[in-house]
C-alpha cells in the first residue's frame, strides 16, 4: 500500500530535502559526481538551481548521466579547484520540487514522525524509521515505555495514512481475523 519511494535522512517537512552527494570532482572543468539519493535521477535534467551544504543555492548549467553517477556543472565553477571543498556534500531540493508520487505513495520523510494509532483510536506510538527489507516496507513505531513495534505497510494492516493530519491507522496483526 505505502511503498516508499525515495530514500532521505529524517528531516522536518519545511527543510531541504536531499536527492544526492557529491562524492569526487569529475575531469578538470568543474563537473562534480553525483551519487543519486533518490529513485528519480532523471529529476536532475530538469533542475535549475539546487542547495549544497554549508554552500547554498548553486545554479546548475548542466546535468548528465554517467554510468552510475550523475555529472552536474555548476555556473561560474569552472576549475577542479573551483569545485574540491564540494566533495561529500550533499545535494539538496526545496520540498515543492520534489517528484509528485501517483495516489496511495509516500515518500519516507513523509512517513517518519507520524503517530500512529489503532482502529480503536489507541496511541501505539511514532514512526521513527522505515525498513525496506524486500516486498514492502516495514514502519517502526517507538512505543512510550515499550520497545518498538514494526508495522507491515500493506493494505491488511494500515487502514489510513494521514499526511497532513500527520497520523496513520493500523490494524494490528492479532487483532485481524
Amino acid at each position: 500500500m505505502a511503498k516508499s519511494l525515495l530514500f532521505v535522512a529524517n528531516m522536518p517537512k519545511t527543510e531541504l530535502i536531499t536527492i544526492g552527494k557529491i562524492v569526487a570532482p569529475h575531469g578538470v572543468r568543474g563537473d562534480v559526481r553525483i551519487v543519486p539519493l533518490t529513485d528519480f535521477p532523471d529529476r536532475f535534467y530538469d533542475l535549475n538551481d539546487v542547495f549544497v551544504d554549508d554552500v547554498g543555492e548553486l545554479k546548475l548549467e548542466s546535468a548528465r548521466q554517467h554510468k552510475k553517477f550523475i555529472l552536474l556543472k555548476f555556473a561560474k565553477l569552472d576549475s577542479i579547484n573551483d569545485i574540491e571543498h564540494l566533495r561529500g556534500k550533499l545535494i539538496k531540493i526545496r520540498r515543492e520540487d520534489v517528484v509528485k508520487l501517483p495516489e496511495g505513495r509516500y515518500y519516507i520523510f513523509d512517513i517518519i514522525g507520524l503517530n500512529v494509532f489503532s482502529e480503536d483510536g489507541n496511541l501505539l506510538g511514532t514512526i521513527t524509521d522505515v525498513l525496506q527489507p524486500g516486498s514492502n516496507d516495514v514502519y517502526v513505531v517507538k512505543q512510550q515505555d515499550k520497545g518498538e513495534l514494526l508495522i507491515p505497510a500493506i493494505k491488511d494492516v494500515v487502514k489510513k495514512i494521514d499526511i497532513l493530519g500527520k497520523q496513520m491507522i493500523v490494524k494490528l496483526q492479532e487483532e485481524m481475523d
